[in-house]
């Protein structure tokens, strides 16, 4: 058990002030130009946030998207996060609880219900954990945390590079979809970093999946901070497959093409305009991780909140100056796409 708790640590310092960046791979929504309009007709305050998401009504396309649990630090985190979530009406994401399935004494890592009592909760479980735990197991796990929704995170890349990490992938999809109609909460099919292809979106939707987390390529790469944590044979693995991914803003039109209720735009956004432009693509709203952790890390609660109420500040201009009144009128705008983007998302319409 001390493995996994050192294992959440190195995570959170790695994540927080570690080289685990990708280096070359950008999120794209570089190659996404909102339209600019001048005449408005709208007044700051007309602008409304509100979305919907896994069934749930937000005040913002915000989503505190997952990061820790499983260790006194991660408790702390995910208090102070959890109360901002239901101060400003964002959506707020547990890390894996993995760990407190496997130690039971790790449980209050992952509560936030005291701090939190009405904001949507998601839930976090991988892939390859709940197809060994079984769904009453795994639906323990919603109970415990009182989520709103399940995250069934999808790491593949991640767990080849990881020490001891998983090896056998088989049978995800079968239990994806038993989740699906056996737990009483919707269920989100997340990646880590790496994206969502056309064709995963599919297989998904064919099992009964109506949320994604696309997770994509351009901000943390989990690849990398698994090759941080690797030696000899496994960093070398690591290093090759560092760049790895889908690029966000691609795996979001993928995704809202495929036709899901939810799409949570996460990996690399660090901005109300990167939401903004997430939106346009086809998202119903923005996960942000990373930089949320470093404000909290350098300014514990306040700092955190004061970086996503900027977040949010930048949100609600975007839509201003688009003209949107609010996000389902932002939805419907035309961006006009550009570059490497553009080329993705011709990949799709390719025979």
């Amino acid at each position: 058990m001390a493995d996994i708790r050192s294992r959440k640590a190195d995570h959170l310092d790695l994540t927080a002030r570690g080289d685990v960046a990708f280096k070359r791979t950008s999120t794209l929504f570089e190659c996404v130009r909102l339209i600019h309009d001048a005449l408005p007709e709208l007044a700051v305050s007309d602008v409304d946030l509100a979305c919907h998401a896994v069934g749930k009504v937000l005040k913002a396309p915000i989503l505190i998207a997952a990061m820790t649990g499983g260790n006194e630090r991660s408790r702390a985190i995910n208090r102070d996060l959890a109360s901002i979530a239901e101060e400003k009406g964002y959506a707020f994401g547990l890390g894996s609880q993995r760990a407190m399935h496997r130690d039971g004494a790790l449980a209050d890592t992952y509560s936030v219900r005291e701090v939190a009592p009405t904001a949507v909760v998601l839930g976090n479980i991988g892939g390859v954990q709940a197809r060994e735990m079984g769904v009453d197991a795994v639906r323990n796990l919603v109970d415990a945390v009182r989520a709103d929704a399940l995250c069934v995170h999808l790491n593949p890349a991640m767990e080849v590079i990881q020490v001891d990490g998983d090896r056998d992938f088989r049978g995800v999809v079968d239990t994806i979809g038993d989740l699906v109609r056996r737990l009483e909460v919707p269920v989100v099919a997340k990646e880590t970093g790496c994206g969502l292809s056309l064709d995963t979106g599919r297989r998904l939707r064919d099992v009964g999946v109506r949320h994604v987390d696309v997770s994509g390529a351009g901000g943390t790469s989990w690849v990398a901070v698994e090759t941080q944590r690797a030696e000899g044979q496994g960093r070398r693995l690591g290093e090759s497959f560092w760049e790895w991914g889908i690029p966000t803003a691609a795996s979001v039109a993928w995704m809202a093409e495929t036709g899901f209720s939810t799409v949570f735009a996460t990996g690399g956004v660090k901005s109300g305009l990167d939401i903004a432009k997430a939106i346009a693509l086809g998202a119903s709203a923005g996960g942000i991780a990373r930089p949320v952790l470093q404000a909290w890390d350098t300014g514990g609660r306040e700092g955190a909140l004061e970086f996503l109420e900027s977040v949010e500040r930048e949100l609600r201009t975007a839509l201003l100056l688009v003209g949107a009144r609010n996000t389902e009128a932002l939805a419907s705008s035309r961006p006009i796409i550009t570059g490497e983007l553009r080329e993705w998302m011709a990949a799709s319409r390719t025979p």
